[in-house]
């Protein structure tokens, strides 16, 4: 009976290897976000909380980006 080759241990060793990365992993908790509270945009001092205006901002920036648009 032939022993087993290196070849089969590598490949058992790294399959176990592969095997038990998982295990270590912990369980991620889920719940209420501990982090600040978002703000909105238009509430920075530039906007001071017009959201009309903001958004008026926002759709002329966006029309200036549209190539197409620009050119004809």
């Amino acid at each position: 009976m032939k022993s087993i080759s290196m070849r089969a241990i590598l490949l058992a060793l790294t399959f176990l290897s592969a095997l038990l990365a998982g295990c270590g992993q912990e369980q991620q908790q889920t719940g209420v976000y501990q982090g600040k509270a978002d703000a909105a945009p238009w509430d920075s001092p530039q906007w001071g909380g017009a959201q009309a205006q903001w958004e008026r901002a926002i759709q002329d920036r966006t029309a200036y980006q549209n190539e197409y648009a620009r050119m004809h």
